[in-house]
């Protein structure tokens, strides 16, 4: 039987960019429910279309908005917002690997 395994760790920054990652995932589904709310409100009272749409309006510009927040969050992190610190960098490609990996889409 082996040991014990070491806890995996994250350092802080990579550990928040990753939680903030999976926060903007989250914000086509707060969305979706946002947009649907209205629908489960049922026809108990009547509503006026105005403030529906005045509703729909305002959920659309709080989502841009925390859509927002979240890119300008990651893009202060030490590499940006398009790397990702878990994968592996991808260095510029030499003609040497090219050759090797045989050919390329073009010569298919």
């Amino acid at each position: 039987m082996a040991g014990p395994r070491e806890p995996i760790f994250l350092g802080r920054e990579t550990y928040r960019r990753r939680r903030l990652i999976d926060a903007m995932r989250l914000l086509p589904v707060a969305g979706a429910l946002l947009f649907l709310l209205p629908l489960l409100g049922g026809g108990a009272t009547p509503r006026s279309t105005a403030l529906g749409g005045i509703y729909l309006f305002v959920a659309w510009f709080g989502l841009i908005l925390a859509a927002a927040l979240f890119v300008r969050a990651l893009s202060r992190a030490p590499d940006g917002v398009g790397s990702d610190p878990l994968e592996p960098e991808a260095g510029p490609v030499s003609e040497a690997d090219e050759s090797r990996d045989g050919p390329g889409p073009e010569g298919r």
